[in-house]
């Protein structure tokens, strides 16, 4: 059976704030562009931060990093907190829309929903689901899909086809309980980074970002947005 497969989402904050707004969250939080990892850059960045989304390309150095990484943790297992928000990504391309589930499911407690919020009550019906559940769940919600194909069509860039192969991938980050998990729904679990703060989930999560760079030095397809107090 042929999987489903939507159009990519450009990383642009102005199409993510205006998706999470078509899905009724209210604007009291805002995506914004990290133009740099310097600290003088990262300091442009409003505060507080509560979530960074990364954009890599996937490439075969990333997977095979990807897959001693998996090793690793499950023969060394590792600590993950049960409030943790975890989906899987069964749809080619939704990595974008479930980067975006991903950040506003870890911080439901600081968001506020407008009206009949169509994501909203995806999170209500799926919070006591499995990771798995989750992205079964998403394949049937028309709400979220109906706006993600209206956001992917309104970047700065053309959209592609959507039988291109596309291959740049969105993850989050996200400070839970004193940790700071990236959140990957092509990867089995989230990964647990250590410790970080409120204060320091921007600095903690862009130390991360910086290795994915590092793996692959010569790509220049990386973009960072946080997730910030407008």
């Amino acid at each position: 059976m042929q999987s489903m497969r939507w159009l990519p989402l450009e990383a642009n904050p102005d199409v993510m704030n205006q998706f999470l707004k078509q899905l009724g969250v209210g604007s009291s939080w805002q995506f914004v562009d990290v133009y740099g990892l310097d600290p003088e850059l990262l300091s442009m960045v409003p505060r507080p931060v509560s979530a960074v989304l990364l954009l890599f390309p996937v490439t075969e150095k990333y997977e095979l990093f990807r897959a001693e990484e998996e090793e690793k943790i499950k023969s060394h297992c590792q600590d993950v907190n049960n409030s943790v928000y975890f989906m899987k990504q069964t749809i080619s391309n939704a990595c974008g829309t479930i980067g975006l589930i991903h950040t506003v499911a870890n911080n439901r407690d600081k968001l506020n929903f407008e009206g009949d919020s169509a994501l909203k009550k995806f999170l209500e019906e799926s919070v006591s689901l499995n990771p798995e559940e989750r992205a079964k769940f998403l394949e049937k919600d028309e709400s979220i899909r109906v706006t993600h194909e209206s956001s992917a069509q309104e970047g700065q860039s053309e959209a592609p086809s959507i039988d291109d192969k596309v291959d740049l991938h969105f993850i989050a980050f996200v400070h839970i309980e004193g940790h700071l998990y990236e959140l990957d729904g092509r990867k089995p679990f989230p990964v647990n980074h250590g410790q970080t703060s409120d204060d320091k989930l921007l600095e903690d999560a862009i130390e991360v970002c910086k290795k994915f760079m590092q793996r692959d030095p010569n790509e220049l397809r990386f973009t960072v947005v946080a997730f910030s107090k407008a």
